[in-house]
C-alpha cells in the first residue's frame, strides 16, 4: 500500500537521504539547467543551489552511476568544471527540506530525488541505492514493497531514469 507520509516521517525522524555528512557536499547529485529552472519557477527565491567544482571524487562517483559512459561522463562533467547541486546547511542538510519532507512538489523536485532509492543499470534493470538512512527502506524490505510504499512503479522508474539522463545530455538508455 502507498505510503505518501514515509518520507515526512523520515524527516521528523532524522536523519534522511536528503542529508549529507558534512564535508562530502562535493558527492551530492548534480542538479541540470532544466531542474534548476523548474524549481525556480516553483519555489522562487528560494536559493538552495550550489556551484560546484567536478572535483575527481565527484567523477568517480558518476562513473560508478553510468558504468560504460566513461568518456560521456568527462565530456559532460570535465575534471575542474562546474555543476550545480542542491545546497546543504552547516549540518550537510538540504536546504529544501522541512520538518514535514521536501518543499519542492513531487512532480519538479530533482530526477534523482524523485528516483532515489532506485536507480536503472546499464542493462536497463532496476537496482536499489542502500542507504542506512531510508526510513520507506528500513520499513519495506522487499524491492515491490518498497514501490508500493513510494507509490511507484518499475515503468515510472525506468522513465524518470532516462529523464534524467537526458537532462544531463546522455543518451535516454545506455545503449543509445
Amino acid at each position: 500500500m502507498s505510503d505518501p507520509f514515509v518520507c515526512a516521517r523520515c524527516a521528523a525522524k532524522g536523519p534522511t537521504c536528503c542529508e549529507l555528512t558534512p564535508g562530502a557536499e562535493e558527492v551530492c547529485f548534480p542538479v541540470s539547467e532544466y531542474e534548476r529552472e523548474r524549481i525556480i519557477e516553483c519555489v522562487p527565491d528560494s536559493g538552495g543551489f550550489a556551484l560546484q567544482v567536478n572535483t575527481p571524487i565527484f567523477i568517480e562517483n558518476l562513473f560508478r552511476l553510468f558504468p560504460g559512459q566513461r568518456k560521456k561522463v568527462k565530456e559532460l562533467f570535465p575534471p575542474g568544471g562546474m555543476h550545480y547541486r542542491l545546497e546543504v546547511d552547516s549540518n550537510g542538510k538540504c536546504l529544501f527540506l522541512g520538518s514535514e519532507g521536501c518543499i519542492i512538489p513531487k512532480e519538479v523536485r530533482p530526477l534523482y530525488c524523485r528516483l532515489f532509492p532506485f536507480w536503472t543499470d546499464e542493462n536497463g534493470r532496476i537496482t536499489l541505492l542502500e542507504v542506512e538512512k531510508c526510513l520507506a527502506q528500513h520499513e519495506n524490505k522487499t524491492p515491490g514493497r518498497l514501490f508500493k510504499a513510494l507509490g511507484l512503479t518499475q515503468a515510472e522508474v525506468r522513465e524518470l531514469h532516462s529523464r534524467l539522463r537526458i537532462a544531463w545530455g546522455f543518451a535516454p538508455h545506455a545503449d543509445d
